[in-house]
């Protein structure tokens, strides 16, 4: 192997390091646990910049979030967004990351979910030259909900050789959408995460709010808790709990050792509302117009023979 690849390997492990120091820093100054804002702050450049603000230090756009946004072929539920993730181009991606990169500082932490990081309904290959492409426009590390063992294996060898890190992701058999590898009980949960450190995964989480329990209002489900127990005693890495997190749930994940909480769903449906108010307040008498602002002409064809 010549000097000039060992010098670039050595580069990537070296960018994937100072990405990890970001990530440890973000839940040190949290106290623990952090938040991993997505969904509408991960894909609008103004909105991440907001939550940078507002004290977020982890960041994730993803190809179902930007076919959201983009109301790609007329999505307009993330469900929907989901079955078609799959045909947002991999440019698409580098220049959301990119965006955001440019309004953020560099010790922000950027994960971006790309065509072919997920399992996808089509086979969509992600190759070196992808993960060049996201590493160079700014991102650290891939979010990654890959569903077997062949597939996250190879997509930490390609993270790695690009200077990306990787989260990953454990999920329950009756999940309505698999984000991960399927783990049935807490014992399993806690063998998956055993191997998924080993094989290289630097951040390993649960999906929770899309598991058979779900997510009550206010607490978790025992379930739920016993899963997340499991996965935080089993591994050194970082851990995450992501799916159905809420204002109203999310203090109970604190107490659980689970230092990063994925949010993107709670923080869009706010975001929403926050618009539907500002709009109302511009409009206060909406409701009460009873004609259009403009009448239209009565007869268009005589006002276009006098121009």
């Amino acid at each position: 192997m010549s000097k000039e690849v060992l010098m670039i390997n050595s580069d990537m492990k070296r960018k994937r390091h100072f990405a990890m120091q970001k990530v440890h820093d973000a839940i040190k100054a949290h106290g623990g646990t952090t938040l991993l804002s997505t969904g509408i702050t991960g894909d609008d450049a103004r909105l991440a910049l907001a939550a940078v603000e507002a004290g977020a230090r982890l960041l994730e756009p993803n190809h179902p979030a930007v076919a959201l946004a983009r109301g790609y072929k007329g999505v307009t539920s993330m469900h929907d967004a989901e079955l078609l993730r799959h045909e947002i181009p991999i440019e698409e991606m580098v220049t959301v990351v990119e965006g955001v990169r440019n309004v953020v500082s560099d010790d922000i932490f950027i994960t971006v979910g790309a065509p072919g990081t997920f399992t996808e309904t089509v086979p969509t290959p992600f190759t070196d030259k992808e993960a060049m492409l996201l590493s160079l426009a700014g991102a650290d590390g891939l979010h990654v909900h890959k569903t077997t063992w062949e597939d996250l294996r190879d997509i930490v060898k390609v993270a790695h050789r690009n200077g990306l890190v990787v989260d990953a992701y454990i999920a329950h058999p009756s999940d309505l959408h698999l984000f991960g590898i399927p783990a049935e009980t807490p014992k399993e949960v806690a063998l998956i995460a055993k191997e998924m450190q080993e094989i290289g995964v630097d951040m390993i989480g649960l999906t929770t709010g899309m598991s058979y329990e779900g997510v009550a209002a206010g607490e978790i489900a025992l379930p739920v808790q016993e899963r997340l127990k499991a996965l935080v005693n089993s591994v050194t890495t970082p851990t995450l709990a992501e799916g159905g997190i809420n204002i109203k749930n999310f203090k109970a994940f604190i107490g659980t050792g689970v230092n990063i909480l994925v949010v993107g769903t709670a923080i869009d449906d706010m975001a929403r509302e926050a618009v539907r108010f500002a709009v109302k307040r511009f409009l206060p008498d909406f409701e009460n117009f009873k004609t259009p602002i403009i009448k239209p002409l009565a007869d268009s064809t005589a006002f276009s023979k006098n121009l």
